[in-house]
């Protein structure tokens, strides 16, 4: 794979960002200006993304002071400003505030103590994601996330894994802990899935997204979290599995959800894996991950762009992922469900 990977090792928080953001250098300014111009798409001028990246960061350091200073340590390795990292760490608060840039969609399921998502976003940010192996908090983390922002989907050397899925809610705005920087703290701190979601409990929220959080010993959760609270949802009493697209499964949120983001194509998504999955079960990474297989006249759980569509409107599965909390390891394709077996895997594995 051409696709960047960082492997940093350092105790102080600052020190790893340093490291990761010089790793990073090239590629971070092109992700700021794609965001920039997504900013600019929903009517966020620049200095408005600067003043909602600024509160971001001090609610990230109200909350763990760590984040915040390896934040500013990827901006020092970058070669940025600190407030263009908090931009970055923050990007989907700030887009909380367009109505004329929608969110992309994204695919998890979670059974048998292994797990598979999609990950879709812009196809304009393919080139701005990397693997990453991250040493001296608490717990090494494996996975991958977008530059200069902490973390996205990943596994811990605890065994505990971590899929991410964003949701969309009246509430959501800047001034909470952002939920990327949370997934972030729980891989790095968490050793099992009851002490994840203790941390997300924790977090001042201010905006909404869902983990899918499992680990070594078997259990098995998936968060509603937003700025109301968060909600757990356990397995599926038939098949085992946790299933999640892009909407709210507590009703108590459901009613001041932003449907028209994600609807009907989550729901959809979700009610065809749930029919895939009453078939003949998966038991293995591989079987997991090829039930993320679409084509033609099925909900877009592979999800292709339409180069036809303007910018804003082009989502991709940039990347499918599967996890394995008992071996601590994680796969990236760099590609979509559809590229299984044509495209080799990335495997990480998260050694204490």
């Amino acid at each position: 794979m051409d696709r960047p990977h960082t492997t940093v090792d350092a105790i102080d928080p600052h020190e790893r960002g340093v490291a990761r953001g010089a790793l990073l250098r090239d590629g971070i300014p092109g992700a700021l200006d794609v965001y920039a111009r997504l900013f600019a798409l929903g009517g966020i001028d620049l200095a408005g993304a600067r003043d909602d990246a600024e509160r971001a960061l001090d609610a990230i350091d109200a909350f763990r002071p760590a984040a915040r200073a390896e934040i500013a340590g990827i901006a020092a390795g970058a070669g940025v400003e600190e407030w263009q990292a908090g931009v970055l760490n923050a990007r989907t608060e700030i887009l909380a505030r367009s109505t004329a840039v929608p969110p992309g969609e994204c695919t998890t399921v979670v059974r048998g103590g292994i797990g598979a998502q999609t990950w879709d976003w812009h196809v304009e940010l393919k080139p701005y994601w990397h693997t990453l192996e991250s040493r001296g908090a608490r717990h090494t983390v494996v996975g991958l996330t977008e530059h200069g922002i902490l973390g996205k989907m990943g596994v811990n050397s605890a065994g505990l894994a971590l899929h991410f899925n964003i949701l969309g809610h009246l509430r959501d705005r800047v001034g909470g802990v952002p939920v990327h920087v949370l997934a972030a703290t729980v891989l790095a701190e968490a050793g099992s899935a009851a002490e994840a979601v203790a941390i997300v409990r924790s977090a001042p929220l201010a905006s909404s997204g869902s983990f899918a959080l499992f680990d070594a010993a078997g259990d098995a959760v998936l968060l509603d979290i937003s700025p109301v609270g968060v909600h757990e949802i356990r397995p599926d009493a038939m098949t085992g599995a946790l299933l999640r697209t892009n909407h709210f499964l507590t009703p108590s949120l459901t009613a001041d959800e932003k449907s028209w983001l994600y609807q009907p194509d989550s729901g959809e998504r979700r009610a065809f894996m749930a029919q895939r999955l009453q078939g003949e079960l998966p038991s293995t990474v591989d079987e997991l991950a090829a039930l993320l297989v679409t084509g033609d006249g099925e909900p877009p759980v592979t999800c292709l762009p339409d180069p036809a569509k303007p910018l804003g409107q082009r989502w991709a599965s940039l990347a499918t992922v599967t996890l394995d909390p008992a071996t601590r390891t994680a796969r990236v394709l760099d590609g979509t469900p559809a590229d299984i077996g044509t495209t080799p895997w990335r495997v990480l594995t998260a050694r204490p």
